[in-house]
């Protein structure tokens, strides 16, 4: 593999923010049927519950309490349960109201051609940077073309999250470049840097079936979900749902591609490459932004 994989941690400074948010919704999914108060949650913390509320309500935009009804599972069931209704066309509420979605970073996507899938990278530079995101550390990767994929990880846990990524294209040449990547997590973590007068450009790099699955998440708007089964019936392989699965798990381009909106069959939030816990931060996050 040709690539150029020393990270460069002096350019990132560390924030505490996330690590606090993510202990704060483990012991939430934890002790869910307990309803966990802010002041228990702060004591297993050690941290005062002003301070606590403070930090968790800058990062997502709402308390502890909101972010426990946004996204815990018995919500998300109760999210796909619309009688009547198709799963695909039904509004999902999240106590919250406005226009803000996520696909309103204006994505515009193309996918590459089967040969140049085929060539797994070959002939083609991918750019990358480690920045500081909402859900920890982000790996941006870009072509001339677009972004091409986007990781998380925790810190010291960069290589491992780099050579995830990296050997999905073997033969691409790696090149890490935090001044090509800026823009691109600029543009993906501010909210008030998404515009319509500048879209996202996105390249789908992977199998034509993946590909279908992917361009399929891309239409689940903030406040939304669907089952796997609904994916498969709307890309018109309704029997694929285990394959549909599987591309999901393979996305390369989180949060932008919202795999993270995908649910088990029952309504169950299932896995996430990046976790589990990153997948309800992230959920949480969302809601904060409507």
């Amino acid at each position: 593999m040709n690539m150029i994989a020393h990270l460069n941690r002096d350019t990132m400074a560390e924030s505490p923010d996330y690590e606090t948010v993510r202990q704060v919704i483990e012991l939430i999914t934890e002790d869910y049927r307990a309803q966990p108060s802010l002041e228990a949650i702060a004591a297993r913390l050690n941290q005062s519950p002003t301070q606590l509320q403070k930090t968790f309500t800058r990062w997502a935009g709402l308390s502890p309490k909101a972010f426990l009804q946004a996204v815990t599972l018995d919500h998300a069931k109760r999210l796909l349960r619309k009688e009547d209704m198709p799963l695909l066309e039904t509004s999902i509420e999240v106590g919250l109201s406005g226009p803000s979605r996520l696909h309103d970073l204006f994505v515009t996507h193309e996918a590459m051609s089967p040969g140049e899938w085929k060539a797994k990278g070959g002939g083609l530079t991918i750019r990358y940077g480690f920045h500081q995101s909402p859900f920890g550390v982000a790996l941006v990767m870009t072509t001339d073309r677009g972004l091409a994929g986007l990781a998380f990880s925790d810190l010291g846990d960069e290589a491992a999250c780099f050579e995830d990524m990296s050997c999905r294209w073997p033969n691409a040449q790696f090149v890490e470049d935090r001044q090509a990547t800026t823009p691109y997590a600029t543009r993906i973590f501010e909210p008030g840097n998404w515009s319509v007068d500048q879209p996202l450009r996105v390249v789908l790099i992977g199998t034509d079936f993946q590909v279908r699955v992917w361009e399929s998440l891309l239409k689940i708007p903030i406040g939304k979900a669907m089952t796997y089964s609904d994916i498969a019936k709307d890309i018109g392989q309704p029997t694929a749902s285990r394959a549909v699965g599987a591309a999901i798990g393979r996305n390369p381009i989180s949060f932008v591609v919202p795999c993270h909106r995908a649910l088990g069959k029952n309504g169950d939030l299932t896995g996430y490459h990046w976790g589990l816990t990153r997948k309800r931060a992230i959920l949480g996050w969302e809601a904060g932004q409507a």
